[in-house]
């Protein structure tokens, strides 16, 4: 298949020890069966680019212990600076994935648990509701009917803090699961607070390094700008992600394809990670609760495996994002387990992202883009791909 968009070069490598990641071979090719990975992946993400005007994606793929990187299109369409290995994109809600990793390092070393109530770690909200909501509760959405975003005149620390305090549930905590940007960056920055530093501070000099990510930031320094890629959206006019409250952590992350598949394959096989680490990142794949097919973990979202696309689409839909839902409890909470999907979406307002991975058949994606695409589109194309390097019938 050719690319009418652009040119799409492939790096294919072994998977090595985290953090290391060696050099690997311009043009090698992994097979997969009978055919080359670089055709499966091709096939599945050229339509998504061609119908979505896309102007660059970025595919990591690991399986069976390789490593494989697809740079497709450009980072920014003023300047024809092509996707490469070191072009940072936003991965929006992706992002809570790591907040929920920082969260479980901070119970893993004894500074929370998920029991403890939201206002133990900041005095201010002593005598609210969330003297009655608990972290976990935070985690999975469940605290009462959060909303999605602030309201828009929710514009610093105090104005948050503020909005807390008055905030009531809506339904009673622990009933109803309802996506909000504000209950898991609320997670992020209490567990921040049990640790004794800044959100910011703990993952960029501490949680990204343990993990080896060495092009993983919030704040994208200043001699990274270059490789920053522009995001577009609907008017295809260049965008980057706004400041706001709670954005580090809620959505705000920006890596390489190849940061984000080597976080994957820590989530797969951490054996190289110190062993508090491993505990934590294992933590975030224990399950709390189910809406229809989907178990909520912690930043993550899991299915039963083998699954079929209906129910990944089914999970990853617009309702599931702005409806409520009933949640059924898991007593006790379900271990990590093999034979899993984990998954989770994310955008802003000029890019995607997304992750999946199945530790049984130790393969696993990521796919990043610089245009807001259709969450549809890129669970479609992951989940092709993955089925075709597990040989599951699609």
């Amino acid at each position: 298949m050719t690319l009418s968009l652009s040119r799409r070069q492939a790096l294919t490598g072994s998977l090595l020890a985290i953090p290391a990641l060696a050099p690997v071979a311009r043009g090698a090719r992994a097979q997969t069966g009978s055919r080359p990975i670089d055709h499966i992946v091709d096939e599945a993400i050229g339509p998504v680019m061609e119908r979505n005007r896309a102007p660059g994606m970025a595919v990591a793929v690991t399986a069976q212990g390789k490593r494989s990187l697809f740079y497709y299109g450009v980072a920014s369409k003023e300047s024809g600076r092509k996707v490469s290995e070191g072009t940072l994109f936003e991965i929006g809600s992706l992002s809570k994935t790591f907040t929920a990793t920082l969260a479980c390092l901070a119970q893993a070393r004894g500074a929370l648990t998920l029991s403890d109530k939201a206002s133990k770690y900041l005095p201010a909200l002593a005598g609210s509701s969330f003297d009655e909501i608990s972290l976990l509760e935070l985690a999975t959405y469940t605290a009462g009917g959060l909303p999605l975003q602030f309201p828009d005149n929710v514009a610093d620390q105090d104005q948050m803090i503020s909005y807390f305090e008055r905030w009531r549930p809506v339904y009673a905590p622990g009933t109803r699961r309802l996506y909000s940007n504000p209950s898991i960056g609320l997670f992020g920055y209490l567990a921040a607070r049990s640790m004794g530093a800044p959100f910011d501070d703990l993952m960029e000099r501490h949680l990204f390094p343990a993990l080896g990510l060495t092009r993983t930031y919030i704040s994208v320094p200043r001699d990274q700008m270059g490789n920053y890629a522009y995001g577009y959206w609907k008017d295809d006019k260049p965008i980057r992600v706004s400041p706001g409250v709670l954005d580090s952590e809620a959505y705000g992350v920006k890596t390489t394809a190849a940061d984000m598949i080597r976080f994957v394959e820590a989530n797969m096989d951490g054996a190289a990670l110190d062993e508090t680490l491993r505990r934590a990142i294992a933590a975030t794949h224990t399950g709390y609760a189910e809406v229809g097919d989907m178990t909520q973990g912690l930043g993550w979202e899991m299915y039963a495996w083998p699954t079929d696309l209906d129910r990944l689409l089914a999970g990853n839909s617009s309702t599931m994002i702005f409806d409520s839902h009933a949640v059924a409890w898991l007593a006790p909470p379900l271990p990590p387990r093999q034979s899993t999907l984990i998954n989770k979406t994310g955008a802003t307002n000029g890019f995607a992202a997304y992750a999946a991975f199945v530790p049984k058949k130790r393969v696993g994606i990521a796919i990043l883009a610089n245009k807001n695409l259709p969450i549809k589109d890129n669970v479609t194309a992951a989940y092709r791909i993955l089925a075709s390097l597990t040989n599951i019938e699609q």
